[in-house]
């Protein structure tokens, strides 16, 4: 394996961990509807567990309220129990083929616990970039150890893998950021 190939799968799986920092921050409830917040939930249909995505279509006709529409009106009955037993906090109102979830307001309370959850999620998406960072540092290592770098080269690799690192963990906070003045905004 070469020092680029090693940078560049690094890099891919920094890329992917920061992905799945943005999805998790996502489906934390801000008091404003999101689609983000009920598309994974998942339903009991056709004898077989799916996302609710892959059963409805999913809108946000005003900020406080998530509508969703099922394709198969024999499932709105199993839509409406799946959103009841989620962790979200919020209760469907069956309305014909129409499912209404009307998002409630945050109390202070409520929003630090969620601020709470929001700065776990981002130490968690740090902690999995120090540890691609680690890997990468690693597999670096054992080239110049197997003489295919030399001394400069796997120097130079460190820093440039300790800036990709520095620009992931900046992302990851400036996310946090956006996303706790969204929670905490009054």
């Amino acid at each position: 394996m070469s020092l680029q190939a090693v940078l560049d799968e690094m890099e891919e799986k920094m890329m992917k961990t920061l992905e799945v920092v943005h999805h998790e921050f996502s489906t934390v409830r801000t008091g404003k509807a999101s689609t983000s917040l009920v598309e994974n939930i998942a339903v009991e249909a056709y004898g077989a567990q799916m996302r609710l995505r892959e059963v409805a279509g999913i809108s946000t006709p005003e900020p406080r309220l998530i509508v969703i529409q099922p394709w198969d009106a024999t499932l709105v009955q199993a839509i409406a129990h799946a959103i009841q037993k989620s962790e979200l906090g919020i209760n469907p109102v069956v309305d014909g083929k129409l499912i209404r979830i009307p998002i409630p307001q945050l109390d202070q309370e409520r929003r630090k616990e969620l601020d709470k959850v929001c700065k776990k999620l981002a130490e968690d998406g740090r902690i999995a970039i120090r540890n691609e960072r680690r890997h990468g540092i690693e597999a670096a290592k054992k080239l110049q150890k197997d003489g295919k770098i030399t001394e400069d080269e796997l120097k130079h690799a460190e820093k440039q893998i300790q800036q990709k690192t520095d620009d992931y963990i900046k992302e990851i906070d400036t996310t946090l950021a956006h996303k706790e003045k969204e929670i905490l905004a009054v």
